[in-house]
């Protein structure tokens, strides 16, 4: 089965190019991860990394890019939110809201502002993550980052923003192909890339008195991989009805049908909006911890302190925003006005709910229902590394997270690369 699907992709020709196509990006994209940015002793990032869950999790979004402090270090975090703030200024300005709704060229407006928004939101982000690592090393030569200067601190940030403009631009073009979200499938690669390394620096430091762990850990993967399998593919069917009508003398319609709700509508964007915005607290404090008012400058320390070193903290913040993010990006996709109104135009009913506002009402209410069970097992996946760290001792950088994207990627792109085989055989007939 598996070698004929793989036969009929490499038979078609444009499917076949675009795919090598988006291959050749992401080989780009971990080419360019690994270009750093000078003056930085690689090596002490990387075990800094490695000791540190909450940067060890924003280092792995990154694809590696950070500990190498390369030109890509930001990843698509800028990117992302700048679309965050865009998708929350279009549900408070109206004008914003039916720009996104009404007209293609409203959407392609709103994109490019998106993409505008990112390159200072990277400026700020690089100055704050810069000043992260210097401080973490003590800000002195021969530290992580190192004495910096004025201009070399000024280059890098432009080096860097300009690295996140690139990613953010072949995240772009492979969405064009249709294989698969840009965005997403960048992250995805960035996961992938870690897992030898970071297998290797367990199995360089293993011994027999882990292998209970290791057990413990295999069952939890495997049952954190059926789980999210069984939550992206679960959803709830609303059967519908539609009316008889007499068209040119012949009786139509009266068929049954259903309305598919997904228990997780959003994906895995909930988890990759929380991450974009767990670290901004940490990093607009850097701009005010050398502050001339003591209070000001002490409260950046604690706030400083609090995300890096207090994991509790971390972890309960954590879990409200990806619970939170769950439902508001399923607000934003999810129309029951517009499922509603089409509905009544098509002459379909959900029965013993009247048409119109009662059954966008009742829609929304399924919905809500629904996707409590979703954002509690995304919360829930986001945190198991945490929890799993406070009960076995050892720092889990790869967890449910990072299982949950790379299943969920895997999941879209077959899907994409499905509808695509389909579309060329019903135009070759």
């Amino acid at each position: 089965m598996l070698s004929a699907k793989l036969k009929q992709i490499w038979e078609s020709k444009d499917l076949r190019k675009d795919i090598l196509f988006v291959l050749g990006l992401l080989v780009v994209f971990r080419l360019a991860a690994h270009i750093p940015v000078p003056g930085v002793d690689v090596g002490g990032l990387r075990a800094f990394f490695n000791s540190n869950q909450i940067l060890g999790l924003l280092n792995l979004f990154t694809g590696g890019g950070l500990e190498n402090f390369s030109i890509v270090m930001l990843g698509v975090g800028p990117y992302i939110t700048s679309s965050i703030i865009f998708q929350l200024l279009a549900m408070i300005i109206p004008k914003l809201d039916e720009m996104q709704k009404e007209s293609e060229a409203g959407r392609q407006k709103i994109n490019q502002w998106t993409r505008l928004a990112t390159v200072p939101l990277a400026l700020l982000q690089s100055y704050g993550t810069i000043m992260i690592l210097q401080r973490a090393g003590g800000g002195q030569a021969g530290s992580l980052v190192g004495a910096i200067g004025a201009w070399q601190l000024a280059v890098a940030m432009v080096t860097v923003t300009a690295g996140t403009v690139f990613l953010m631009w072949l995240g772009e073009l492979i969405s064009e192909r249709k294989i698969g979200n840009g965005i997403s499938l960048l992250i995805f690669a960035g996961i992938v890339t870690g897992l030898p390394s970071a297998i290797l620096r367990f199995a360089s430091t293993y011994d027999s008195s882990q292998l209970i762990n290791v057990i413990v850990f295999v069952v939890i993967a495997l049952v954190t991989v059926a789980g999210v399998v069984f939550i992206t593919e679960g959803q709830r069917n609303i059967p519908v009805t539609y009316s008889k009508f007499i068209r040119g003398g012949a009786m139509m319609g009266g068929s049954q049908s259903h309305l598919p709700l997904r228990v997780n509508q959003a994906g895995v964007i909930p988890i990759i909006f929380a991450i974009s915005l767990i670290m901004m607290p940490t990093l607009v404090a850097q701009f005010f911890i050398t502050s001339t008012v003591p209070a000001l400058a002490q409260f950046s320390e604690f706030i400083i302190r609090l995300f890096r070193d207090n994991l509790l903290v971390y972890g309960i913040l954590y879990f409200i925003l990806v619970f939170g993010f769950t439902y508001f990006y399923t607000a934003v996709i999810f129309k029951p006005d517009q499922i509603a109104e089409n509905l009544q135009k098509q002459g379909g009913f959900i029965h013993g709910i009247r048409p119109g506002p009662e059954t966008s009402h009742y829609l929304a209410a399924v919905s809500n229902r629904i996707l409590l069970a979703g954002g509690l097992f995304l919360g829930l996946i986001a945190i198991l590394p945490l929890i799993l760290q406070n009960f076995t001792g050892q720092n889990l950088v790869i967890g449910g997270t990072s299982l949950l994207i790379v299943v969920s990627v895997v999941i879209e792109t077959v899907k994409q690369i499905d509808s695509q085989l389909v579309m060329r055989d019903y135009e070759r007939f």
